[in-house]
């Protein structure tokens, strides 16, 4: 599946060169590079990660298979579980041709890609922005799917030309099947699953409204959910999917739960997630750089730092920014490195050991909004941006900290 948008809105501050060292010696934060385990390559200049939880499961997917192996293949004895180590390396192959499916169609409509992820539960592709229409989404979202249903035509095809009961037949066999429920999983109508983003489209589609879409299939993906957590170990029970807990009894009952409750949590959670990211999109328009921007008086760079604020406090503003003599803007200084001045110093205390020099990246328009805006911050990290007129006059001082405020206040705005 991907996760268009759902690993959030980049932070403000988040991503992006470093500016260079402040002059009061504080070095603005570094992002650390978009990780999340073991980086594989870069298809298409997209990392792909093996998150840790991935060895988990390799481990689980060799231990089960090379058990199912001694009974189809018994004479291979130990070497079971090499094969089965094959598998489950060849099965997360065919799982990241299914992500990269997503990734070629993202990148094909001029969409950022974070990374791929390889973890537990199969795998992400972190799409960093929504598409314009319902129907690339939905292209967007069956891709995946289809990818691996080809996958499962190429094994079944492969499967034709093996003899059966050899460990080549036994593994393209197996491949076959786990992609063809990979294919099943992934079209549930309901998110965080391709289906449900298919079924967003539909109802994008038919009401025009992209947040309706996103309700719909996330509250059918809750449903998924409650389905997945009561239905399968009644499944299994049964015996309708599987005979392997006549064989163990108990074990494989308790099992079946864990197992249920692990897919129940993880739909359930991204649901939830999409519900929130559709909100938070829908609420972005109201992050605007005017409307966050705080007053800031001009003071050259050798006025004393009591003097800038009494001058600031008389004008009502709450931030500085350093002018040359002819009253452009060199500097904006740092609300941090006032805090930390004590009271009795700051006669002595020149604001131009306090301020941030100013790079073209910290200068931001005052009409820009949205995503526009968390863009402009993401590109050069700071703690406060100069926020100008298209004249390029100064209309005042953009703080990181308001921004991350609005956008909290946005996020937990309740649900629709």
């Amino acid at each position: 599946m991907d996760k268009s948008g759902d690993s959030g809105r980049p932070q403000p501050g988040a991503g992006g060169t470093d500016p260079g060292a402040a002059p009061g010696g504080e070095q603005p934060r570094r992002p650390a590079e978009p990780g999340g385990g073991l980086l594989m390559g870069r298809p298409f200049g997209v990392p792909v990660y093996v998150a840790p939880s991935w060895f988990v499961v390799a481990a689980l997917i060799t231990w089960v298979f090379g058990g199912q192996l001694d009974r189809v293949l018994p004479e291979l004895g130990g070497a079971r579980y090499l094969v089965a180590l094959f598998f489950a390396i060849a099965f997360y192959a065919s799982v990241l041709v299914h992500e990269l499916a997503h990734t070629v169609a993202a990148l094909h409509y001029k969409l950022p890609v974070r990374r791929i992820q390889l973890q537990f539960f199969g795998g992400v592709s972190e799409i960093e922005k929504e598409t314009e229409t319902p129907g690339r989404e939905f292209i967007l979202a069956f891709v995946g799917p289809l990818l691996s249903l080809v996958l499962g035509g190429i094994f079944y095809g492969a499967m034709q030309f093996v003899e059966p009961g050899t460990v080549p037949g036994v593994l393209l066999a197996g491949l076959m099947i786990s992609n063809l429920i990979v294919a099943a999983f992934n079209l549930l109508p309901g998110l965080p699953l391709d289906g449900g983003r298919m079924l967003r489209a539909v109802v994008w589609k038919i009401t025009g409204k992209p947040m309706s879409g996103t309700v719909a299939a996330a509250w059918v993906g809750r449903g998924l959910a409650v389905t997945v957590l009561i239905g399968l170990p009644l499944l299994t029970h049964t015996g309708a999917v599987g005979s392997a807990n006549q064989e163990i009894g108990g074990v494989e009952t308790v099992m079946d739960a864990l197992l249920a409750a692990i897919l129940a949590g993880i739909i359930w959670t991204g649901a939830g997630n999409s519900l929130r990211m559709a909100r938070l999109r829908e609420h972005l328009p109201d992050l605007r750089a005017r409307t966050l921007t705080r007053r800031a008086v001009p003071v050259e760079s050798a006025t004393p730092l009591s003097e800038a604020l009494r001058r600031a406090n008389e004008a009502g503003a709450r931030a500085l920014v350093v002018v040359d003599g002819q009253g452009n803007p060199k500097g904006v200084v740092r609300e941090a490195a006032i805090v930390g001045v004590p009271e009795h110093r700051r006669p002595w205390v020149a604001v131009s050991g306090l301020a941030q020099d100013l790079t073209e990246g910290m200068k931001v328009p005052a009409e820009l909004a949205g995503e526009a805006l968390l863009d402009r911050l993401k590109a050069t990290p700071a703690t406060e941006y100069l926020v100008v007129e298209e004249t390029g006059q100064i209309y005042g001082v953009l703080s990181t900290a308001d921004v991350e405020r609005a956008f909290v206040k946005a996020m937990a705005r309740p649900e629709s």
